[in-house]
């Protein structure tokens, strides 16, 4: 899914710069021409071209958005795995009923006990382990106030609503250590409460199962 939103954003950004630079050029034209009329002349061609140009424009941008939309809320018809998340004030929890079926707290490290190379604020005690390459279905809840459980590098955003089961699919493409952070003002401590989600080989992950 992260590749798709990757594509679309990619798709977004070279049509809003080539109407950047086709509108940045006219006016540099505009402002150089020493043409001037005092007169209203009708140009009946011209308005329909940049009546059709633009919706057209919007039309190229609103079909994969409508088609990522989708996306976003399919889910597959045999998830292999399960990741149920929990927003505390202020901290997460995590249940995972695939791997050890445990459930653990992942609290911030606190700045005097980060190690070399660790993030300052973005770090936790415990992270959450998911494997490469199959889909895990995320289920976040909240036990108090309304949280957002966001990974923004995989594309994922997801309210975490008291009374509510809220879920999304996330197939991790890649290994490595992805960090986020909760994006819904909770309270006093709503910034410090990060994700840390880190992802292994399916073949390491079947072994620490």
């Amino acid at each position: 899914m992260q590749s798709e939103m990757i594509l679309f954003h990619d798709h977004a950004i070279m049509i809003i710069m080539g109407i950047f630079v086709l509108v940045s050029f006219i006016g540099f034209l505009l402002l150089r021409s020493s043409y001037s009329s005092r007169r209203v002349h009708e140009a009946q061609t011209l308005e329909i071209l940049w009546t059709i140009l633009p919706a057209l424009l919007l039309v190229t941008l609103a079909l994969p958005s409508l088609r990522l939309l989708y996306l976003l809320d399919e889910q597959p018809l045999s998830t292999k795995n399960v990741l149920k998340v929990m927003g505390h004030q202020w901290y997460w929890s995590y249940e995972n009923p695939y791997f050890q079926n445990e459930m653990f707290d992942s609290y911030m490290t606190p700045e005097s006990e980060l190690t070399l190379g660790e993030y300052r604020l973005l770090e936790v005690d415990k992270r959450v382990v998911l494997p490469v390459g199959i889909d895990t279905s995320v289920i976040a809840t909240s036990v108090d106030v309304i949280h957002a459980w966001a990974l923004p590098s995989m594309g994922l955003k997801m309210d975490s609503v008291p009374g509510r089961l809220n879920m999304m699919t996330l197939n991790p493409l890649i290994t490595g250590v992805f960090y986020g952070q909760c994006s819904e003002i909770c309270g006093a401590n709503h910034a410090f409460m990060p994700i840390v989600v880190e992802t292994i080989p399916l073949s390491i992950y079947n072994k620490m199962n």
